[in-house]
């Protein structure tokens, strides 16, 4: 921290190791102060301590303020899927919660345009106001979100055509993201406008993708994989969702959609496999009463903790 010494009474300041230069010119004090991490309300409030305490030095009777923010170490990993009806958005969903337990600052973009779920998954339907022509996420369950859903009436559908929901999605990228450190883009099924215009606007570090182990939905599955690699995104894993279901009356185990098929893709594609999912009624009516499993307790908690650490740790492989 550099002072001209009439500022010098600064260093005393609260706020002092936030400030980065300041110099006095005449009566007019020039402040340079670090404000990452902050919100815009923390902001203007730093801006104010700092104004006051250098107006009450002798000799300053103006006083001109720079903010800076330094731009947090964050990972964009995308959340895909071939195909509609695998439950990605619900695993989506309950990863972010998971990631966030960890004591990670995660953020959540349901860049789903046509049909938007994460508000329903997390319980924040609040609409998110705008600061400076920025959108400020709101939280749910310790995860910021973005979503169209929460900006349009529900059940409004959106007649869209491409540029339209690429502008969209720009807005929900560039919204006040702050100190998040990761945040998941769920993505809408297929290999479309949607996708395509993510790879553009913020080209994400990684890229999870959701399948069933049934071999139509592998198919689907594969062509995610093949859109991620032609774009440069790395393929973090393959995760197999609704593998096997225990009925809920006689205990026996079924396999509806096959088994193991996801793994065995993953294996043969050259990629992590990150693990699987039963089919789950209780998963089910949880999701829509906006209490995602991850936030409490017992096995299925556990099962997304475990996804969220794999997770990590490919992140981390892919950053060496």
């Amino acid at each position: 921290m550099a002072h001209d010494e009439q500022l010098s009474a600064l260093s005393g300041h609260p706020d002092a190791a936030r400030i980065r230069s300041s110099k006095l010119k005449g009566a007019i004090a020039a402040l340079v102060a670090d404000a990452t991490g902050l919100g815009p309300d923390e902001r203007a409030a730093l801006e104010k301590r700092l104004t006051d305490a250098a107006l009450a030095i002798p000799g300053v009777e103006h006083v001109r303020v720079a903010i800076t923010v330094s731009r947090p170490e964050r990972k964009i990993v995308a959340v895909g899927s071939g195909k509609g009806g695998v439950g990605k958005s619900t695993l989506a969903a309950n990863l972010a919660v998971a990631l966030a337990r960890m004591g990670k600052k995660v953020g959540m973009i349901d860049a789903d345009i046509y049909g938007p779920s994460q508000p329903t998954l997390l319980g924040a339907h609040e609409r998110p106001v705008a600061e400076k022509q920025k959108l400020i996420p709101v939280e749910g369950h310790g995860v910021r979100l973005l979503s169209i859903g929460q900006l349009v009436p529900a059940g409004q559908a959106l007649a869209w055509r491409g540029p339209m929901a690429g502008s969209a999605l720009t807005q929900l990228i560039d919204g006040e993201w702050g100190d998040t450190e990761i945040i998941l883009v769920d993505l809408p099924p297929g290999t479309g406008d949607v996708q395509l215009s993510l790879m553009q606007k913020a080209r994400p570090d990684g890229a999870v993708i959701v399948s069933t182990p049934q071999d139509l939905a592998l198919i689907d599955a594969t062509r995610a994989i093949d859109l991620f690699g032609k774009t440069g995104v790395p393929v973090l894993g393959l995760v197999e969702n609704m593998a096997g279901y225990a009925c809920p009356h006689c205990g026996e185990n079924s396999d509806p959609f096959g088994s193991g098929g996801a793994e065995a893709s993953a294996a043969k594609l050259g990629i992590a496999f990150l693990g699987r999912l039963p089919l789950s009624a209780s998963l089910r009516e949880a999701s829509d009463a906006g209490a995602p499993p991850a936030a409490g307790k017992g096995p299925a908690a556990e099962a997304f903790a475990e996804l969220a650490r794999r997770l990590i740790d490919q992140l981390e492989i892919i950053s060496r």
